[in-house]
């Protein structure tokens, strides 16, 4: 007998690097900790001529290395009992209809269905189209749950017409538009940290707060992803996506109830709030730059425009960097700062908040020289960790102060960190959306980001570069507001 929370998993693209690397792995770990449900069934489609013995012999062999602490042969003999595999080329509308037929007659399939996406965004809207023609998408049987990656779009106008196409054929409650950031156990360990805590809650807004930096770098660079990478840049790729999420569980005002809706009726807010950039502001606000040459790990690596796949002339941004003000009544006049890159000196992703200097001269009589501004550092990965740095007074028979680092016990603990797909895998099967974009969400952060597109899409025939192993262009610090405001790096304690 099918339970309620029974459901058949539909992945798309069963056969790509995301099923592989990502779903299949995640799925494991939730049947390992009991957390699917005991009726769920996974269906693998692709267009490779394999039946469902071959299937699950490669997943069992692509598992291998991938899981924590190794396979487990009782998980492993569960999960795959869980999985079958449909041939389909995703362009045939003609077979959704012997799709339909297989899933609703194969009698241990449970009617409630989620449709994951893991395919090219290209083919979003004629999956959607084609699922909805054949029937699939109606809920008489069971709920049905549509599930999107990002990129959502290209831009705001191509977003718009993704939106548009997806509604014919789903409604908005079907749609779960995934931001696999989300599912990170500090980005969501931001949102308790700030609302269930008092401590910091008087001195979070601008009469306290100098400015806020949220930085990803990655030292690798564009490896495999050329093809996408360079039609798509480190604005749209990151910042467009993760970044600006980040900046909304950073600012947004605590939601009456933990409802989905609540949750994200202020993350909207907050993104509507972002004071637009004009095009004539854009070099103020924005700066982009591509990696060259450099060293990493003492080993010469080639620049962007050296990487297998990528055009000799192109001038794709590997690095970009914006500043953001947010004109509500807690923020206005803070500057956030966002920041990515790709081939940097280290590989982070980091929320740093620097707070203002008190205001006073008490010490101005004493051998203190100068003090140093307050940091509160969360910590996204590798290193998952909250910090604040504050003034100590040094031991000794003069008035020395020294920064002295407070550590929340996350920082120490080396925990078994759940990936972020298990996380999210697991809201869809519950219907959680708390974690998934909404539809004016992802509007509202394209509106934040086009003009900067725009205006970079004329501007063609230079871009500033950077030596691949540092820290990125110097001509970035440009975009700070002040002379003393300076990137930050690190959770270490700057000297």
């Amino acid at each position: 007998m099918t339970e309620a929370g029974d459901c058949t998993f539909v992945i798309f693209g069963a056969t790509g690097n995301l099923a592989r690397n990502k779903l299949l792995p995640a799925l494991y770990h939730l049947d390992a900790a009991d957390r699917l449900p005991p009726g769920a069934r996974i269906v693998g489609i692709g267009r490779r001529d394999w039946d469902t013995a071959h299937w699950r012999g490669e997943i069992e062999r692509h598992l291998s290395g991938r899981v924590r602490n190794g396979l487990d042969p009782a998980v492993l003999e569960r999960l795959l009992a869980r999985c079958q595999y449909f041939r389909l080329d995703i362009t045939q509308a003609a077979r959704y209809a012997e799709l339909a037929r297989w899933l609703t007659e194969t009698a241990v399939l449970p009617p409630n269905m989620v449709f994951y996406l893991s395919i090219s965004p290209a083919y979003y809207a004629t999956v959607a189209g084609a699922l909805a023609a054949a029937g699939l998408n109606r809920s008489e049987a069971g709920w049905r749950r549509l599930v999107v990656e990002k990129p959502f779009g290209y831009d705001l106008e191509d977003a718009q017409r993704l939106d548009e196409a997806l509604h014919r054929d789903f409604d908005e409650a079907q749609i779960y538009r995934i931001d696999h950031y989300l599912g990170k156990e500090m980005v969501q360990n931001i949102f308790v940290f700030r609302f269930a805590n008092l401590l910091l809650e008087p001195l979070w807004h601008r009469n306290y707060i100098d400015h806020v930096q949220i930085t990803h770098a990655e030292r690798r660079g564009v490896e495999e992803r050329a093809g996408y990478f360079d039609t798509a840049g480190a604005l749209r790729d990151m910042i467009q996506s993760h970044l600006l999420q980040m900046l909304t569980l950073v600012a947004m005002e605590p939601p009456p109830t933990l409802d989905a809706e609540s949750i994200r009726d202020e993350k909207v807010k907050v993104l509507k709030s972002v004071r637009p950039i004009p095009s004539s502001a854009v070099h103020a606000h924005a700066f982009r730059a591509q990696y060259g040459p450099g060293k990493v790990d003492g080993a010469a690596v080639p620049g962007y425009l050296g990487e297998p796949g990528v055009p000799p002339e192109s001038t794709t941004e590997t690095y970009a960097a914006l500043k953001l003000y947010i004109d509500n009544w807690r923020w206005r006049g803070v500057p956030f700062y966002l920041r990515t890159g790709k081939r940097l000196a280290e590989g982070i992703s980091l929320i740093a908040i620097r707070f203002k200097h008190p205001p006073q001269q008490l010490f101005r009589t004493t051998q203190i020289e100068r003090l140093e501004p307050n940091w509160l550092l969360l910590g996204i990965q590798p290193e998952q960790c909250i910090r604040a740095e504050v003034q100590v007074r040094e031991s000794g028979l003069d008035m020395r102060t020294r920064v002295s680092q407070l550590d929340a016990s996350t920082c120490a603990m080396d925990p078994q960190h759940i990936d972020a797909y298990e996380s999210l895998l697991l809201d869809i099967v519950e219907g959680d959306r708390s974690l998934f974009l909404r539809s004016d969400e992802v509007t509202w952060a394209w509106r934040i980001v086009d003009p900067v597109l725009k205006r970079w899409s004329v501007e063609r025939d230079y871009i500033h570069t950077y030596p691949a192993g540092s820290w990125g262009p110097p001509e970035a610090d440009r975009l700070f507001d002040r002379e003393d405001q300076r990137w930050r790096n690190s959770l270490a304690l700057v000297g």
